[in-house]
């Protein structure tokens, strides 16, 4: 399954106005890094925008049920969906692991989701919303293997090469594919190089490039709840093979300094997940080197997250 810019610009047309354009800040005085701040989206993660894209898309289709839609995610592709199906008037249900975090449980309800927890992984849920879905007649929706999702993701790379000139790559957080179909697929047509960044024992994309193919993955990490599929999308691993990406993994230790310090030095609150993309640049030995003078956009994509241990980080890492 190949993803197009094509397919990119028509949810651009769909989403604009439904969702909130990024907000880009500069993160160092040399002008050379910059955040996405993607986590203000609606919902608190970019899941936001490939949900209204799949339902408008339905809805433009006529095949957007009464009965409504569901979904299985580790969170936040369930309170997109959750968010999006309200809008349009339609029910949601939404299957999640029972290891979810309670935010994002308690946000789904709020947003008056028909939450059900089902096994230990994102695999677990995702068998449970398929079976909903052929019992019912919902529409089945996908937190990140879907064209319509990604390419409602992609919006997002759009946003920001309007917003940096000359971008030379951004760095984008890899759990299944979605967000990272997206935005290498829209970075390819602006020539911004895309770095997919994993944890190390949640590595789906970078296992199916080694391999060739979309293989099954060992999921253990702190960034599971968001990054935890067990296996990469199609259009993710035809991503990587057509553009110019790299792909590198950081270890949960530098996923964990990470969302640290950017609540030590900057008073952003961030989920592992999001704080993963960031990973892939700190530390004495970074997963990813920029070249020499080249502008690099981190997205920090979600913060549907128990900002409780963030304490423990303030004074550390002072400007």
């Amino acid at each position: 399954m190949e993803l197009t810019h094509s397919d990119v610009k028509a949810a651009a047309e769909r989403v604009r106005g439904l969702v909130r354009p990024v907000t880009v800040a500069q993160a160092d005085h040399t002008g050379h890094l910059w955040f996405a701040l993607e986590f203000l989206q609606h919902t608190g993660s970019f899941k936001a925008r490939g949900a209204v894209n799949f339902l408008l898309a339905h809805r433009e289709n006529g095949t957007l049920p009464e009965v409504g839609v569901t979904i299985a995610s580790g969170g936040n592709a369930g309170l997109a969906c959750a968010w999006a199906a309200r809008s349009q008037g339609i029910p949601a249900t939404v299957f999640l692991p029972a290891t979810a975090p309670r935010v994002k449980v308690d946000r789904l309800t709020s947003y008056g989701a028909d939450v059900r927890l089902v096994g230990t992984q994102y695999a677990d849920a995702l068998a449970a919303s398929r079976e909903f879905a052929d019992a019912t007649g919902a529409l089945l929706s996908h937190a990140y293997d879907n064209p319509l999702i990604a390419a409602g993701a992609g919006t997002l790379m759009t946003e920001i090469h309007e917003r940096i000139p000359d971008l030379g790559a951004v760095v984008v957080a890899v759990g299944g594919g979605g967000l990272f179909s997206g935005v290498a697929t829209t970075a390819e047509h602006y020539g911004v190089r895309t770095v997919a960044v994993e944890p190390a024992r949640c590595r789906a994309l970078h296992a199916a490039i080694a391999a060739g193919e979309v293989v099954d993955v060992e999921v253990d990490s702190v960034a599971a709840d968001s990054l935890g599929a067990r296996r990469a999308s199609e259009m993710a691993l035809t991503a990587a093979r057509q553009y110019d990406v790299e792909s590198v993994l950081v270890d949960d230790a530098a996923i964990v300094a990470a969302r640290g310090a950017l609540w030590a030095r900057r008073r952003i609150a961030v989920e592992h997940g999001a704080a993963t993309a960031l990973a892939a640049i700190l530390g004495d030995e970074p997963a990813f080197r920029p070249d020499p003078g080249q502008r690099v956009c981190v997205v920090l994509c979600g913060a549907n997250t128990d900002p409780s241990d963030l304490a423990s980080w303030d004074g550390r890492h002072a400007d």
